[in-house]
């Protein structure tokens, strides 16, 4: 089972997907986590990330398409697969379909995590706090969701089509979220 969990930064996806990997003894493909990394690392790339989130900028389809396709190559026992924060672009959902396609994969379900600014700045507020992320900088977060929201919209369009597509109500608690995803899995 394979499953795409998308929104806006601070809508959950991570949260939700350590559930998911737990649930279907699964593993996680986040973007953020592979960023940060390469930041950590302080390669070429993680430099590159980093004027890219200073800026408030999402990093570039080609670096990210890279990431991804090194770490689904990578990963010998393909299955169960928990993409979250990815594809964030029309070209990204493209790249991840034509990847999967060449594996003999599939999308099972997509969870679109919708919620609002007000909801995000307050999740980011109180993440920051308690995980010291340094990219968790509200203008940076602000500059960030705009850009999701615009960039996103032809990843909705794309997904909404899509029979295993399902949108949920981000705002919701955690185990209010968690119980909405368990109602559309069939495990």
């Amino acid at each position: 089972m394979n499953i795409i969990l998308f929104g806006p930064p601070g809508a959950g996806k991570g949260t939700q997907a350590k559930y998911l990997v737990k649930k279907i003894n699964g593993f996680q493909i986040s973007t953020g986590d592979m960023l940060r990394n390469e930041i950590n690392k302080n390669s070429e790339i993680g430099k590159k990330i980093t004027d890219h989130m200073r800026d408030g900028k999402f990093v570039s389809d080609e670096i990210v398409n890279k990431l991804i396709k090194n770490v689904i190559s990578d990963f010998k026992n393909i299955k169960n697969l928990i993409f979250d924060g990815y594809p964030r672009s029309l070209s990204q959902a493209k790249n991840l379909d034509l990847l999967l396609e060449n594996l003999n994969l599939k999308i099972d379900y997509i969870f679109f995590l919708n919620v609002s600014k007000d909801t995000i700045i307050k999740r980011i507020e109180k993440r920051k706090i308690i995980e010291k992320r340094s990219d968790d900088n509200l203008n940076t977060i602000l500059k960030r969701y705009d850009t999701y929201m615009e960039t996103t919209k032809p990843v909705l369009d794309f997904y909404s089509k899509n029979p295993h597509f399902h949108e949920i109500d981000g705002s919701l608690e955690i185990d209010q979220i968690t119980n909405k995803i368990d109602a559309f899995l069939e495990v």
